[in-house]
């Protein structure tokens, strides 16, 4: 019998075939790292005062120095009230004048706002400020939520239904809902566009780099996944430059969507995964793709080849039961979720509270998106030269401390918290492309996809948290960095006990698994017998 990877040999692990797959699949990762812009590049407290043309009707010659003296209480440091007013009334301006108004009650007629960093965003568009304030994090948890809606969604469903067409919907949808989005007129409809752009996105993510990484042969398999990551970077730097020229969120939601409309053409073109149709029992569909595989790649695939591949029976098909089953992949599932869930809180809560670190927002995202592109270009390379384990341990301790050291800077020093926070993100970047490739290398075909699925929800239940995490700022500002890079920590120390994959096939059932490990221990029982003897 031959084995998928025996295959990949023959007909190339990483040629043009494959180049050009997952460059097509990693593509519309550059401009979904524009998802979140909307709610990211804000301002969450802008300069306002309530709209008070109401008193015009008294007196339209009013300047607004007088309008805002008569119609809006002070506070304590002499400043105009951002979110009161006083009562309006039908006096005259004479009487407003000499009697004064005492009343005061929240905006009734909204806000208008000054000194604006940027044209538009959804908190100017929709006056979330004051009472309001708290729906920003409403917004960012129910983006998270859907992520992890979409992950719990779609990775089922490319198990059952393929990996290209789980993907080609997924992309689909993003262009629908990322153009709604622009278009609302509220924020409870932005809400739930949000919502289902978070879905399709984590879909989109999981799917990708599966049906890339099982095309790629053991010996280039983490370019599967790095070069994903590589376009998120890559978009994170495109998005500074963006928003920085545009500053309207509107319009950037519209320029986003209109380039999808280029993903959703080609998408439909990606091939199927044969290592999926071979799981399924579909072999001439397998087959027929990896022909033409090798076509692309410019080798001859021999008969012989075909007679031995391995037919796998359609009715012994994984399920989530799976993993549990399994003593050894349910150890492994609970140390890669816990390390993806404290990674993505100590990313994201870095991530959302960028615009509060006291430098120039659009230079900190650039600094994020290039080091993104540095960390995940360093994993390519090094993950191959130490190997998984050890660059998994380094880059989770590392960024942890990083990101611990964080709350002794004392405020004010905005260049020592932006550098501990890019060199915390920069190591745990790299460390998100590891756990990726563990996904991708510790779990069977049956149930891969299921297990990148869940593994990407622990990871989006960790970001959801992060903005949930941030409200606890206002008993001390230091408890979120303190909160999350301890789970860091914790996850670093777990890795231990994570195998090496360097290298090594990737395991089609979870027999095969269980077996390696007997394999292994009977291995190391074997050499300390040895040694006892002669000794």
């Amino acid at each position: 019998m031959a084995d998928f990877g025996e295959i990949l040999k023959n007909i190339g692990e990483f040629g043009l075939f494959q180049q050009i797959t997952l460059i097509a699949l990693c593509f519309p990762n550059l401009l979904q790292s524009f998802a979140m812009a909307s709610f990211v590049f804000i301002e969450s407290d802008p300069d306002r005062h309530c709209n008070t043309d109401w008193i015009l009707r008294a007196d339209t010659n009013l300047t607004t120095d007088e309008q805002l003296n008569l119609t809006l209480p002070r506070e304590d440091d002499g400043t105009f009230s951002k979110c009161q007013m006083f009562v309006p009334v039908n006096w005259s301006i004479g009487s407003i004048r000499e009697n004064g108004l005492n009343e005061t009650t929240g905006c009734q007629n909204g806000w208008v706002y000054s000194n604006m960093l940027y044209e538009a965003t959804i908190v100017t568009d929709f006056d979330l400020v004051c009472d309001r304030a708290n729906l920003m994090e409403l917004i960012q948890a129910m983006f998270m939520a859907g992520v992890i809606c979409g992950c719990l969604i779609f990775g089922p469903f490319a198990e059952s239904f393929g990996r290209k067409r789980s993907t080609q919907i997924s992309a689909v949808l993003f262009f629908i809902f990322v153009g709604a989005a622009a278009l609302c007129p509220n924020v409870y409809l932005y809400l739930v566009c949000q919502f289902f752009v978070g879905a399709v996105n984590g879909g989109y993510r999981i799917n990708c780099v599966v049906l890339s990484t099982e095309w790629i042969g053991a010996s280039k398999r983490s370019w599967g996944v790095c070069v994903a990551q590589l376009f998120v970077g890559m978009g994170q730097c495109a998005l500074a430059g963006v928003i920085y020229t545009i500053r309207h969120w509107r319009l950037a939601q519209l320029i986003t969507a209109a380039n999808f409309a280029v993903v959703v053409i080609y998408i439909w073109f990606i091939p199927e995964s044969a290592r999926w149709l071979l799981s399924r029992g579909r072999t001439e569909e397998a087959k027929q793709l990896i022909i033409k595989a090798a076509a692309i790649n410019k080798r001859t695939v021999s008969d012989s080849l075909f007679d031995k591949i391995a037919i796998k029976d359609p009715e012994n098909i994984g399920s989530i039961t799976t993993i549990f089953r399994s003593p050894q992949l349910t150890r492994y599932f609970f140390i890669v979720a816990w390390g993806c869930f404290s990674m993505n809180l100590t990313l994201l809560s870095l991530y959302f509270n960028m615009g509060n670190m006291g430098s120039n927002v659009f230079l900190i995202q650039l600094i994020f998106g290039a080091f993104e592109v540095a960390a995940n270009i360093l994993s390519m390379w090094l993950m191959e030269v130490f190997g998984r384990r050890i660059s998994l341990v380094s880059t989770v301790l590392i960024g942890g401390i990083s990101s611990m050291f964080i709350p002794a800077v004392p405020k004010g020093y905005a260049i020592a918290v932006t550098s501990l926070a890019v060199v915390s993100r920069f190591f745990m970047i790299w460390a998100a492309a590891v756990y990726t490739v563990y996904l991708q290398e510790l779990f069977p075909t049956s149930v891969r996809q299921t297990a990148s699925a869940l593994g990407a929800m622990s990871g989006k239940a960790g970001g959801m948290m992060a903005p949930l995490l941030s409200m606890l700022a206002v008993f001390h500002w230091s408890i979120p960095p303190a909160v999350f890079s301890s789970f860091t920590l914790v996850a670093g120390a777990l890795c231990f006990l994570l195998p090496e994959t360097r290298n090594k096939e990737l395991p089609e059932s979870a027999d095969e698994v269980e077996n390696n490990r007997n394999v292994t221990s009977r291995r190391t029982s074997s050499s300390l017998n040895q040694e006892s003897t002669k000794m």
